[in-house]
């Protein structure tokens, strides 16, 4: 029998435990930001921008210093988040097509808003997609209840337009069906649409992806605070990029805020992280974010690209206003959350995330990561960039920086760093250290043997 009718056979026959059960289980709020830098909150250093939102968070939950996204861009990094896997082996390994028709994630795949729909979540999307373009792939085909938003990488927040190349296309969304909202913020749309899934009178605990589509061009931040950095004299294009951040923290603001009018804020995870690091392309100006002390940006695998913002806040039961410095991946939030949902999966499933419930709750706990891979599609490039790492030592292979120039004026075709001793990746120790050098090739090696295999079956 499916565990889906399991659940229903026993709410039927045990309609007096219920109320238990439900208590028992807390709420998710899980908001996946947009192309935020490495350091851009003021919690995570940034003196320059105003986020008493995030800080909030921080302060009222436990703050990750070594948190790094599954993929350095949108698409990959998203399915890692829900897949709980290196993006390759779940058939994602570079961006999805923003045009209806684009194929994305395969439906045999077993996300995670599907594992907390069986658990007896009521699951909800808002915002951001751009994992699939088809009815089979839509978000409504991929385990959440009620969705809203865009299925693309970008839109126009106020025409809901995507605009990358012609012709411009209409990309908003409910529920699998097409709808306007012409001239509307979809800023506030989205905190519309939070808030009722939060207020509904539905018993079951809730689940929401706010996948929130900033600071991601276009910066369209609101005049009040475009007015905060113009009085601060923040130089371009920090300035534009600041506003849309503080903009968006504002939002997040009033959704934690209404948690707390509920009554349900005690009850409820919330988790705030970036899908990798800030974008340096001509849309956003070739900057405005920042990856602080690491060196690249969005689309690289040195640290700026995938070493991202993230807390994590359960008040009551989690630690507060802690730091961990703990190696961890935005692949270890599918198996940890199923673990504090008590949502079972299936026992033959695959998972390169790990549970972080210790670390969280402890400072000294180990990471549970001996090694992690990053990678483009090698299936069809064997020359596609990739990094590997393990403890802390980290091969990249054709390493990616358009910001900082590299010594001798060439990116090398192999950077070998030490993170403990030189986390700005500066020093490449390829020539000096030769057996660390081909421990890693291999270990490369065999992460790409093993995900093919799995990558080709998520292709068919």
């Amino acid at each position: 029998m499916p565990f889906a009718c399991k659940i229903a056979l026993f709410l039927l026959f045990a309609g007096s435990l219920l109320p238990r059960v439900v208590a028992a289980r807390p709420n998710i709020l899980l908001i996946y930001t947009d192309d935020q830098g490495s350091v851009d909150a003021r919690c995570y250093g940034a003196r320059d921008l105003t986020t008493p939102a995030m800080d909030s968070l921080a302060a009222k939950g436990v703050r990750f210093t070594q948190m790094l996204a599954p993929a350095a861009v949108c698409s990959p990094s998203r399915a890692g988040l829900l897949g709980g896997c290196i993006p390759m082996r779940l058939g994602a390994p570079g961006n999805i097509s923003s045009s209806r028709g684009g194929k994305g994630l395969s439906p045999r795949l077993y996300l995670l808003p599907e594992a907390m729909r069986d658990a007896g979540y009521r699951t909800h999307h808002v915002g951001k997609w751009h994992l699939g373009y088809t009815d089979e792939t839509m978000p409504n085909s991929q385990g959440f209840e009620t969705s809203f938003g865009h299925m693309g990488g970008c839109i126009d927040n106020y025409s809901h337009f995507f605009y990358w190349a012609g012709p411009n296309r209409h990309d908003l969304w409910r529920n699998g069906r097409e709808v306007w909202r012409d001239g509307e913020g979809f800023g506030e749309l989205m905190v519309e649409e939070a808030k009722a899934v939060i207020a509904s009178k539905d018993k079951r605990p809730f689940f929401i992806y706010w996948a929130i589509n900033w600071p991601h061009y276009p910066l369209q931040g609101s005049d009040k605070w475009r007015a905060h950095y113009r009085a601060r004299n923040l130089a371009h294009p920090r300035d534009k990029y600041a506003a849309f951040v503080s903009t968006m923290d504002e939002l997040i603001g009033q959704v934690i805020a209404h948690l707390d009018q509920t009554g349900q804020r005690n009850n409820t995870i919330v988790i705030l992280q970036s899908d990798h690091g800030h974008s340096v392309e001509e849309r956003t100006f070739r900057g405005g974010g920042s990856s602080g002390p690491y060196r690249g940006h969005k689309f690289s695998f040195l640290e700026g690209g995938i070493r991202v913002p993230a807390i994590v806040s359960w008040p009551g039961t989690l630690p507060e206003g802690e730091v961990r410095d703990q190696f961890v991946t935005g692949c270890d939030w599918f198996p940890t959350l199923t673990k504090w949902a008590k949502a079972p999966l299936p026992k033959d499933m695959k998972l390169d995330g790990k549970d972080i419930n210790a670390v969280i709750r402890s400072s000294e706990a180990p990471s549970p990561h001996k090694d992690f891979f990053w990678t483009q599609d090698f299936s069809r490039n064997k020359n596609a960039p990739w990094a590997v790492r393990q403890g802390d030592w980290k091969l990249l292979h054709r390493p990616l920086d358009q910001v900082t120039p590299w010594k001798g004026g060439k990116a090398p075709g192999y950077l070998l760093v030490n993170l403990a001793k030189d986390p700005g990746e500066s020093d490449n120790l390829a020539d000096s250290e030769p057996a660390r050098l081909a421990e890693l090739k291999d270990l490369a090696k065999r992460y790409q043997e093993d995900l093919l295999p799995d990558f080709q079956a998520a292709r068919k």
